[in-house]
Formats: C-alpha cells, sequence, structure tokens
C-alpha cells in the first residue's frame, strides 16, 4: 500500500531522534545512506556531505531533480562561562524562547554530555525580573549534567568552544493524528522521499523521466541542494515544510504549494502544474506565500542553475520551534510526490 503513512510517521521518529544540527549532520546522512543501500540503490556522496540517489527513467534526456535536508536547527558552544555553564551561537534561524528549558546534548570530541538549555536569571526566586529578561545571547546558556563550577573543570570533561548542541526532539503521535516532534523541518520531508523511494524499488516501477532524489545536510544554512545538480536537469523540486500563522493558507491537513517566498516566486508553469496534479487526483492542497523563508530550491537559483523550480510539503504548525502537523497532511504530500514523480514535464 502506498502511501502507508503509520511507515512514514516511523521512519519521521527515528530520523528526528539522531542529532543533526546544520554542519554535524552526518549521522543522519548515513541513516539514509544505509537504507537506501538496503533497498538496492547506489548511493552517491558529494564532497558537502549530502547524499544523491539516480532512479533511471524511460527519458533519460531531461531529469528531475527532487530534495529534502536532514540537517536542522542547533547550536554550538561559543564559550565555557565562568560557572562552568555554556555560552552558545544559534545554528539556523529561530528565536532563544523556542528552545528555553530543553534538553540538550553537547557533543565533544570523545563523549555525548546531557543538558538544560535555561535562561542564567531562570529562578524566580532569586531573580524578579526574569519575566522581562530578554531571551538572547547573553541570556541564554546550557546547564551541563556534570558536577562542574568553573571553566576549567568543564574543559577538563572535554567540552570546548566549538562543539556542536542538539536540541531533544520529544517525539510524540496522538490519538487524533497529529505528529508533534522538532524538526519535522525537514526530516519529514526527507521520510516522505525514503518511503517513495522504498515503493518504487518494492513495486519495481519505471519513471518516466530520469530522477535524482537528494539528500542535503546545510539547507538551514542556506547552502544544502545549490550543487551536484547534473545538467540534464530541467526541474528542480524541494520537499520541505509549508509554513502556519496568521495570513497564511496552509494548514495541518492538506499539502502547502508555495507560489512566493523571501527569495521571491517559484517558476509559475511548474506551480500550476502541480495544481493541477492536486485536482486531477483529488489531493486536497493549500497554496501560500512564506514571507521569512527560503528553500534548497532557491539556492539552487541563486547559484545560477537553469531549471524550473517549486517547493511543496507538509504543513507544519510553529515552525522551527516545538512543530506539529498531521498525518493528512503527511498522506496528502505524499500523494502529490508520487503523482508528480509519474507525470509529464510541467
Amino acid at each position: 500500500m502506498y502511501p502507508d503513512v503509520e511507515a512514514t510517521v516511523n521512519r519521521i521518529k527515528a530520523l528526528v531522534h539522531i542529532p543533526g544540527p546544520s554542519g554535524f549532520a552526518h549521522e543522519a546522512v548515513r541513516y539514509c545512506r544505509e537504507l537506501l543501500r538496503s533497498y538496492g540503490y547506489t548511493v552517491t556522496e558529494t564532497n558537502k556531505g549530502g547524499i544523491r540517489v539516480t532512479v533511471t527513467g524511460t527519458d533519460d534526456e531531461r531529469h528531475r531533480f527532487m530534495t529534502a535536508h536532514v540537517d536542522t536547527l542547533g547550536a554550538m558552544v561559543k564559550a565555557i562561562l565562568p560557572d562552568g555553564r555554556l555560552r552558545m551561537t544559534m545554528i539556523g534561524g529561530f528565536n532563544w524562547n523556542a528552545v528555553e528549558g530543553e534538553y540538550c546534548e553537547i557533543h565533544s570530541a570523545d563523549k555525548v554530555f546531557t543538558g538544560t538549555i535555561c535562561m542564567h536569571e531562570t529562578s524566580v526566586h532569586v531573580y524578579r525580573e526574569a519575566t522581562d529578561i530578554k531571551r538572547d545571547d547573553t541570556h541564554m546558556e546550557v546547564r551541563i549534567d556534570e558536577r562542574t563550577t568553573s571553566a576549567a573543570e568543564t574543559e577538563a570533561l572535554g567540552i570546548s568552544v566549538g562543539d556542536f548542541i542538539s536540541f531533544s526532539p520529544r517525539f510524540q503521535t496522538t490519538d487524533s493524528g497529529f505528529v508533534k516532534s522538532r524538526h519535522l523541518d525537514d526530516k519529514a520531508s526527507a521520510a516522505m522521499l525514503l518511503e517513495l523511494l522504498r515503493h518504487l524499488k518494492d513495486e519495481q516501477i519505471t519513471l518516466p523521466y530520469t530522477t535524482h532524489f537528494y539528500f542535503s545536510n546545510n539547507e538551514e544554512i542556506g547552502y544544502g541542494g545549490n550543487s551536484n545538480v547534473p545538467a540534464q536537469v530541467v526541474e528542480y523540486i524541494a520537499v520541505d515544510m509549508g509554513a502556519l500563522g496568521d495570513g497564511q493558507a496552509s494548514d495541518e491537513y492538506t499539502v502547502s504549494i508555495c507560489a512566493k517566498d523571501s527569495s521571491g516566486p517559484y517558476h509559475y508553469e511548474l506551480r500550476q502544474h502541480l495544481v493541477k496534479l492536486c485536482r486531477t487526483n483529488d489531493i486536497k492542497y493549500k497554496v501560500d506565500i512564506y514571507p521569512y523563508y527560503g528553500s534548497d530550491a532557491s539556492a539552487a537559483m541563486h547559484a545560477g542553475h537553469d531549471v524550473k523550480h517549486a517547493l511543496f510539503g507538509a504543513g507544519i504548525e510553529s515552525s522551527h520551534a516545538m512543530e506539529r502537523t498531521h498525518k493528512d497532511s503527511i498522506e496528502q504530500t505524499e500523494h502529490l510526490i508520487y503523482a508528480y514523480v509519474q507525470s509529464e514535464l510541467a
């Protein structure tokens, strides 16, 4: 059966539990690489650390390119403070209040330490002004779960400036069909492409066009999919989250197709092709504009690739924070992915 949404959700669960801030996503990439090899695919590894699988189609002159990214938001140790706690610098774009109180892991060269992201002035019994203090680089710290009260003691543990910090995903599913977790952006999409590739191999399906599937590892910092695009590629699809909020058309129950983001409009003909596929195949969809957003597809355009580019994905509530979507949105997105790879070019 395709799509098997429960299988996809289980794949999402596995992926979000693999730490992978941009610059440190090698374990998530390794997971995808080994899984794809177990399906029987030949996997190409890029110098940047991403991976690509090519599925040969009936037409091998004009190619398609689909990508999802496995890197996530995170942080890095900026300084070891006099009391032994850690000052952080962000990886990716988010608000510090979105991770206040979150459990985290500090990845030193030799060991993984646990900790909690706290404001320095957390205790309301000590800091009367705690409510009003700005959550920023100066006030947010990592409280390490080790007996350390000085910079020297923390350094003796093996923790140093430049160590990566990953955030606990807190993955949950609900009886009402919701999937809640950090890092649904974009591990939900990566799971969908993995499940599609499994289905194509299991059912020995031949696609109309040779299609490259790229799992990128630097999207959150702006350059995940702007290289390693073969010259034959004429259409480029980024499968990534739909952004929800006031003034947005997208929701958690449909597939969100992006018309424009901060990089400008996406390719009109390709976008309309996706809309037509939704209408023809009774796929529930919304067309939307994401005002503060960029994707691997827009990065590829900035890099100068001569392709039609588009973006669609599941609707994700509270993006770059405690994210949530619904199984219905995952299912509709998978239907559109499947319809697209079997369709004619736009």
